[in-house]
Formats: structure tokens, sequence, C-alpha cells
């Protein structure tokens, strides 16, 4: 033992000794230890004593990206899941916040302090980060300049496991062509070109492809063995109409779709639900699934008959991955959950969440985790908060209920300085900050429903990202080296390590 470390226990001896009025007491015994919380402690402690890095080949990959998942949603998630089972909810866990390794992962992109899905998604998927907006291309391009792309392309890591003859897989709540599931696939200097119709004709003339396009023709997109999500009108001309009746997006006169059904005559291509479940594995592959003309519903708006949750789009692809003899790399993106925070609407974000913790307990119990790396992240984080006070199990999505003087649950809502009454969860800045800069009352209004808007301080059009470090959670073969706090392309380099794709 240092000197430090001798100084420190004698200490908090001395604090022992002083809290128990002077008695001794023998070294190692605690008054507190019928405490069902500190029987639940060293309980902790024994199962943590257990674990064992796991070593070997991992022959599968899973990544699950919560867009926009940070802490305070997880946290979030958790009290809400657990509330709507009639709990408390703070002593509730999402599925994946029982995985024995963690890191932090630092978000930042090569020109902003605060990330954009595009740069972080590039990182994560092709182990070196770039600039925001650009996906799949280094830090020396351009944004939106279509001749400073070539030569910078960067390899993602779905073309390493291609090439390593793995089978592989996209699910996303997005758009296909959203910068997250398109950082699998894509090279371009600016992600909105998704289309044709959303590029300039400049970059047309100079030989940029659009993303839709890039999932057809590039050198990723035509060997995925499955691809499941929305952006359905990106594939299709603007003269055409869908399933749902909404005519496409392309100026090219292009139908994507039927190309891709002419390039995999084998295969087969999905737009609903039913369509989806009655897939057969074994020989409806690959499999391409559009199921919205642009991003798909939020899971709590979803029709359930109609349209797949995001934990049947994974099972799905996971039916049809497991087939591989050579193992599997299988993205999974739980988009919307950015989506509704950028509305400022915690209900759908916390929503989304919890499908995302649904999602991830399916795949955990039908791999085996000496095979299987399973790593649950983000690509950055949201302004959202959590503050106030609010009394145990006071409602995760209302007005702030504090206690009272002896500790008890007091019987009205805390007001602020200005008198009125504020919810437990906020935003930093988004469409619902007042345009005046007064609060609104909001006693008489039902801040738990779907379209409530958090209260926000800066009035912007749209919620923005958040800058601090993203939680990463991870088990399987090599996930003991999601340690610390790393940067985010680290991530790449412990999958790419996990299944020996050197």
């Amino acid at each position: 033992m240092n000197r430090g470390s001798a100084a420190l226990v004698a200490v908090v001896a001395l604090t022992v000794t002083a809290c128990a009025g002077g008695a001794r007491s023998r070294p190692g015994e605690v008054s507190q230890k019928e405490d069902a919380w500190f029987q639940a402690g060293e309980a902790a402690i024994a199962r943590a004593e257990q674990r064992r890095p796991i070593e070997g080949r991992a022959k599968n990959v899973i990544l699950f990206i919560g867009d926009g998942l940070d802490v305070s949603t997880v946290t979030a998630a958790r009290i809400y899941q657990g509330q709507l089972r009639g709990e408390s909810g703070e002593e509730n866990a999402l599925s994946f916040e029982a995985m024995p390794h963690r890191a932090l992962l630092k978000t930042y992109n090569t020109n902003q302090q605060v990330a954009d899905s595009a740069g972080s998604g590039t990182a994560l998927l092709a182990g070196a980060k770039t600039k925001a907006g650009v996906i799949g291309l280094d830090q020396d391009v351009l944004r939106g300049d279509c001749a400073s792309a070539s030569g910078n392309e960067l390899t993602s890591i779905f073309r390493i496991a291609q090439q390593a003859r793995m089978a592989t897989g996209i699910v996303s709540t997005a758009r296909l062509t959203h910068a997250t599931p398109a950082a699998a696939y894509g090279h371009t200097p600016e992600r909105n070109w998704e289309s044709d119709a959303d590029m300039p004709s400049g970059a047309i003339e100079e030989g940029c492809v659009d993303l839709a396009r890039q999932f057809i023709e590039g050198e990723v997109g035509p060997s995925l063995d499955v691809a499941l999500g929305g952006g359905r009108g990106y594939f299709l001309p603007e003269h055409a109409e869908d399933p749902e009746g909404v005519t496409g997006m392309r100026e090219d006169g292009r139908d994507l779709v039927e190309e891709w059904k002419k390039a995999h005559p084998g295969g087969r291509f999905v737009s609903n639900r039913n369509e989806l479940v009655r897939v057969d594995a074994s020989r409806d592959a690959p499999l391409l699934g559009l199921f919205a003309s642009d991003h798909m519903p939020f899971e709590s708006d979803r029709d359930r008959a109609a349209e797949p949750s995001l934990t049947t789009m994974a099972s799905r692809a996971l039916d049809i991955l497991e087939r591989s003899d050579g193992g599997y790399f299988l993205l999974v993106e739980a988009g919307r959950i950015d989506h509704a925070h950028h509305f400022d609407n915690a209900y759908r974000a916390l929503a989304a969440t919890v499908e995302l913790s649904e999602a991830v307990a399916h795949a955990l119990e039908r791999t085996d985790p000496e095979e299987t790396l399973i790593i649950v992240t983000s690509d950055h984080a949201h302004t959202m908060t959590i503050s106030g006070y609010p009394t145990r199990g006071n409602p995760i999505l209302g007005l702030v209920v504090g206690n009272d003087s002896a500790g008890n649950p007091a019987t009205a809502p805390t007001l602020g300085a200005d008198g009125k009454p504020y919810t437990t969860l906020s935003y930093a800045n988004g469409p619902s900050a007042p345009r005046s800069g007064l609060r609104r009352d909001l006693r008489a209004v039902d801040t738990v429903g779907p379209n409530f808007q958090q209260p926000a301080q800066v009035p912007l059009a749209l919620e923005t990202h958040g800058g601090e470090d993203v939680p990463s959670y991870a088990y399987g073969p090599s996930a003991h080296l999601l340690t610390g706090t790393v940067e985010q392309n680290y991530v790449f380099h412990v999958m790419r390590r996990a299944a020996e794709l050197d």
C-alpha cells in the first residue's frame, strides 16, 4: 500500500469511528449489511468478479446504432419503460444496460465540435473521422464539392466483411439512403444527395452519383444479403406511384426497385409487414424491403398490422444472415430517436428507445456470446436534460413534483421563479422555445401525451444535436476492448479486430 492509500484508509477509519459515536467495530463489519440496497451492491460485486473477457474470433458482428441515443435518453427511456409496467422506473434497466463492457465515445467531427450523423456514421463504419455532412470520404474532401471526392474514398467495414465472405445486412427505421445506413455503402461529399432530384446539375455532370443509385450500383449495396428500411420514394421515378399511392422522386426516370429485382432474380422485394413475415429465409434472399416512401413511422405511430417494428425487421434479417456459413455483419439503426428529439418530442424518442431495447433483447436471446459480438451505441447526443428534483416515481414525461420538508412526495408541482410549473425533461433549443421569452403555464397541459413538445430555451426550427460523449455497450468476443473514453472511430477497429478482418 502506498502512502496515499494508507492515508485514505486512515481517514475513512476515523470517519466511520466518529459517525458511530466513538464505538469501535471489527475490520470489515458494517451496520447496514441487512439493508436491501447494501445486499444488492454485494451481489453486483459477486457477479462482476465472475466476468471474464471472451476471447477468440467473432464469427458474427451486430452493431446497433441508436441515432441520437445519449446518456440522458437512456436514463429517461429506462424510467419510461419501467413506468409503463407500473413501476417507479428508476430501478429498471434496458436490455443493453446489462451488457458487461462499455465505453464513452468522443463524437466530434473533424470540422465540428458537435457531430452530425454523416461524419459520425462514417467514423463508426469506416474507422476514420471526417467532416460533418460527408459520407464514406476522408477529411480532405470539401463538403458539396463533387470534384474533391475522387481519391478520398474510405472502405467501409461492410466492404471488408463481404470480401471475407461474410453475409451482410442493414436494418433502419430511417430511409436506407439516410446518413447512417448510407455510411455502410456510400461515398458522397454531401449527405443530402439521396436521389438525383436532390443534386445540383453541376455535381451530376461531374460524375457524382446519388445514394440510391450507389445502393443499386456500388461495390457494397448490390452484394447485401438483406436491407430493410424506409426511403422508397428515392428509388422510384417521379411519375410512378408506390403501394401507398405516393409518387417517387427520381428525375432520371429510373425505377431502381425494378433494376434491383432484375439484378437479383432469386431475391425478394417486400413493401409491408405481411410480406416481410411471409418471407422464406431459406430461399428469399437477397431481400430488399422498403416500407415507406420517406422515413418509417415513429414506433408510437406505427400501423402494427401494416408496418414492421425494428425488432421484426432485425429478426427477419437474422433469419437470412444466420444461414451463412461464413458468419455475418448486421447494422441495425433506430433512426427515429433522433428525429423525435429534433422536434423536442421526448415521448416519441423514448418510445423508439424502448423498441431499440426490445430489438437488442431479441438479438441477445438468439445469439451465442462466444461467437457473436454485439455492440450498442450512438452516433451523437441531443440537448435533452433531466432536472428539477422530482420525487421518486414521478412520471418522467410529467411536471416536476418534488418532496416536502420531511422527504415525502409533495401534493403540487414545483414552481419556477416565475410562478409556473416545469417538466422534468427539457431541451436546450428547438421549435418549442417561446418566441416571446415567456414560458407557457403548463398546469392545464397534458405533458405526457404523444404530441407534447418539451420546453426549450433557444428558438430554432429544429433542435440541434448535443456534443457530449455517447455510451457504447458490448458483449461477446473482444467486447472487453470497449472500455474507457475513446474516439468514435475506435468502434470500427474493435469490430474489425474481433472478426479478424485484417
